[in-house]
């Protein structure tokens, strides 16, 4: 796992804290993967849904594991594209440079 994919120090050292927590967040994540999505679709899914929440650091995981599941970046400015009509265009923008901020493959 290169350094761009791996989670934030801050995400590392939570986990750390409350093992617990941590380990009910992993076991949400793997009940929820369960069904006929295949991977990169739920990764641009949750994408979609991060940007709707205008939660930043939700995004930029996001983008990192949508990379992963092999999910392009034109694949990833359309979620941008989609989500703009419900989120506005300053929301949109915003969202776009979030994105940008996660260092390319």
């Amino acid at each position: 796992m290169t350094s761009q994919n791996k989670p934030p120090r801050t995400f590392d050292e939570f986990s750390a804290a409350f093992p617990k927590l941590r380990e009910a967040w992993d076991l949400l994540g793997d009940a929820a993967k369960e069904g006929p999505l295949d991977a990169k679709t739920q990764r641009l899914i949750k994408l979609g849904i991060a940007i709707g929440a205008m939660r930043e650091g939700a995004v930029h995981s996001s983008v990192r594991k949508a990379r992963m599941a092999g999910a392009s970046d034109e694949e990833m400015n359309q979620v941008v594209a989609l989500a703009s009509s419900v989120i506005g265009m300053p929301s949109a923008v915003a969202v776009w440079t979030w994105i940008r901020d996660v260092g390319k493959k």
